[in-house]
C-alpha cells in the first residue's frame, strides 16, 4: 500500500502574536486573555487572603477586628472628645460605615501602588495580561471586606441606637459595585504611575489621608462646612457619595437623591475606563527594571 501523502495545512495567526513577548496586544485579545485567567485570579486572591494572616494568633479574624478597633478609636476622638457627633443621627453607625467602606478603597489604592514591583518575578517569567494584577488586588480586598461588612451590619443592629433594616438596604449592592469600579480605576492609575515614579507612593499615602478627612467619614459636612462652594466641592467628592449611598440605604432607610447616584455612577465609569486604558497603554513597560 502506498503511504498517504501528507498535506500541508495553512494556519493563520494574528500578526501581534508574533511580536516581542511583552508587546501590547489588541484590546479585544487583551479582554479574552483576562477572561481566560479569571479562575487563576480568584484562586490566587483566595490563597493570599488565607495566607495573609497565618502568622498571627487570631489569623483572618484581624480582617474584622482591625476596622472595628479603628472605628472605636475614631468614635472616642471625634464623637466624644471633639463632639462631632452632635447633629448626626446614630453617629456610631455613621462612623462604622465611613471607616469600613472608606478603608476598602484605601487598601486597594495602597496595595496597587506597589503591586507591579511586588510581582516583578512573575511578570518577567510569564506572559499574561498585566491588568490581572490590580484586578487580583481588588478581588482579594472584596474577599476580605465581605465578612467585615456582615459584622458591621450586626453591630449596627445590636448597638444602641439600633436600626431597623428596610428594603432599601439592597441598594448597598449597586453602591458597592460602583465603589469597586471606582477603586479599581484608581488602582490601575496608581499602579502605572508608581511603576514609573516609585516615590509617588509616599505622596499618595499622604493624599489618601487628606481624602479621608475630606470625605465626611467622621463628621457631617452640612454642620461643619458653611461655605457654599466648598461644601459643593466636598459633596461632589466620589467617596462622600459612596458613603452617603450606603448610609441612606442601610442606616437611615431613605432614598438618596438621584443626582448623587448619577454623580457616583459618573465617577465610577470615568475612572474605570480611563484607569484601564491608562494601565493598558503601559503594558510593555511593566517587565522592564529601572536602572
Amino acid at each position: 500500500m502506498k503511504p498517504k501523502s501528507s498535506e500541508l495545512e495553512t494556519i493563520q495567526v494574528p500578526a501581534w502574536s508574533l511580536g516581542q513577548v511583552n508587546a501590547r496586544v489588541p484590546l479585544s485579545a487583551y479582554f479574552r486573555q483576562l477572561w481566560h485567567r479569571r479562575h487563576f485570579i480568584i484562586a490566587e486572591s483566595r490563597a493570599k487572603v488565607i495566607g495573609g494572616n497565618q502568622r498571627d494568633y487570631l489569623g483572618i479574624a484581624w480582617m474584622v477586628i482591625q476596622p472595628i478597633l479603628s472605628a472605636i478609636t475614631f468614635f472616642v476622638i471625634f464623637g466624644i472628645i471633639l463632639n462631632t457627633s452632635r447633629g448626626v443621627q446614630n453617629f456610631l453607625g455613621y462612623l462604622l460605615i465611613g471607616v469600613f467602606f472608606f478603608g476598602f478603597t484605601t487598601r486597594v489604592i495602597t496595595t496597587c501602588t506597589s503591586c507591579i514591583k511586588a510581582n516583578q518575578a512573575m511578570i518577567k517569567a510569564f506572559t499574561f495580561p498585566r491588568a490581572s494584577i490590580p484586578i487580583a488586588v481588588v478581588v482579594r480586598e472584596i474577599m476580605n471586606f465581605v465578612p467585615s461588612v456582615i459584622v458591621m451590619i450586626l453591630m449596627i443592629l445590636a448597638l444602641p441606637p439600633s436600626e431597623n433594616l428596610t428594603w432599601r438596604m439592597i441598594y448597598i449592592i449597586p453602591a458597592f459595585i460602583l465603589q469597586v469600579m471606582f477603586s479599581l480605576g484608581i488602582g490601575f492609575v496608581v499602579a502605572r504611575l508608581c511603576h514609573i515614579i516609585p516615590d509617588l507612593a509616599h505622596l499618595i499615602s499622604i493624599l489618601t489621608r487628606f481624602w479621608l478627612y475630606a470625605s465626611g467619614v467622621f463628621f457631617s459636612i452640612d454642620r461643619f462646612v458653611t461655605h457654599g462652594f466648598v461644601s459643593a466641592i466636598m459633596k461632589a467628592n466620589p467617596m462622600y457619595g459612596y458613603l452617603m449611598l450606603v448610609r441612606d440605604s442601610l442606616l437611615y432607610g431613605v432614598d438618596t437623591p438621584l443626582w448623587m447616584w448619577l454623580n457616583c455612577t459618573g465617577w465610577a465609569l470615568l475612572f474605570f475606563v480611563f484607569g484601564f486604558l491608562f494601565f493598558y497603554h503601559g503594558e510593555r513597560t511593566y517587565g522592564l527594571t529601572r536602572d
